[in-house]
Formats: C-alpha cells, sequence, structure tokens
C-alpha cells in the first residue's frame, strides 16, 4: 500500500488487526485486516482548521494507542505522509512483544496521559534482569517509535532490516 501511486496509510494498524495464519511445515503468514480506516496517505495540512479535522477523524478511525504523534497534535503547517503506519507497526510489534502497547503505562500512573506520553515518545521497556527478546529488537521497535515523521523510517528500510534481523536470529 505505501508503494502504490499515491501511497495509501492503513491508519488502524494494531494486533487486533493483525491474522496470524499457521501453514502447515511453514513459518506463520501475518495478514493485516480490517481496511475501513484506508485512504490516501499523504496530506498537506496548510492551516489550523486542517489539522483539528485531521486530529477528530484520527481520533474517530485510528486506535488511541497506536496513533502516531502528529495525529493527535497535528501541526498547521505539516505534511502527512504513510509513516504513520510505520509509527502504528513499532507500537503493534512492542504489544506483541509484552503484551500492551509502549505507552499504555501511562493510563496507570497518577496523572498520566496517554496523549503526553506518545507526542513525547516516552517509551518504557520492562525492567527485570534478563530481558525475553534481544537488544536489537528493542532497537528496531524504538528506530519505528521516532516522534519525529522525517526522521521515522519508510517501508522499505522496515523490509530491509526485518530481512536482516530475520538472517541473524534464524541461524
Amino acid at each position: 500500500m505505501h508503494n502504490l501511486e499515491p501511497p495509501y496509510a492503513h491508519n488502524d494498524v494494531k494486533p487486533g488487526n493483525v491474522l496470524l495464519s499457521h501453514r502447515k511445515g511453514k513459518c506463520p503468514l501475518a495478514i493485516l485486516m480490517d481496511f475501513g480506516s484506508a485512504r490516501p496517505a499523504r496530506k498537506q495540512i496548510r492551516s489550523r482548521s486542517e489539522a483539528l479535522q485531521l486530529q477528530e477523524w484520527a481520533s474517530e478511525h485510528c486506535s488511541a494507542p497506536f496513533r502516531a504523534p502528529e495525529l493527535w497534535d497535528c501541526p498547521s503547517d505539516a505534511d502527512i505522509d504513510e509513516r504513520t503506519d510505520i509509527w502504528s507497526l513499532g507500537c503493534t510489534l512492542f504489544a506483541i512483544m509484552y503484551g500492551v502497547s509502549p505507552f499504555e503505562y501511562a493510563l496507570g500512573e497518577s496523572g498520566g496521559s496517554l496523549q503526553l506520553a506518545i507526542i513525547n515518545a516516552q517509551i518504557k521497556w520492562p525492567a527485570g534482569p534478563k530481558q525475553p527478546y534481544p537488544e536489537e529488537f528493542h532497537h528496531f521497535v524504538t528506530w519505528m517509535l521516532q516522534p519525529q515523521p522525517a526522521l521515522r523510517p519508510c517501508i522499505d528500510d522496515i523490509i530491509y532490516h526485518v530481512d536482516k534481523l530475520v538472517t541473524k536470529f534464524s541461524q
């Protein structure tokens, strides 16, 4: 979808929209579902009114714990693109690894705010003496959760790095 012309964004990547298909004798296959929020990914925002309209649309169509920072607090002069899905993918991978999105901890804190935790990219990795996943996985997810959209990787970068991780950890 990201390589179409024009590119499309799913806009609601989350664990509940990923179906795992177990195939006999093969690795499981992850299938992204529920394209009800999909639309052209690139949108130029040039006024406060347009920014507020985008935020309102996102609040109705994008699950809050997986919503990119620019969809929570959109600047009045911004170029929104398919990298909103990359943010959501990073949140989804974190949730698959640890059972909750990387920012839901804020909901349990006194005075905590999911929105502020996301906008400031305040990730809290589970603590413990022995981490269940290699540090490379943490770096990979953190890379996707770059709060500045222009610095966030694109899907081709993600695919390249997934291939490298698979090669490294399947030996």
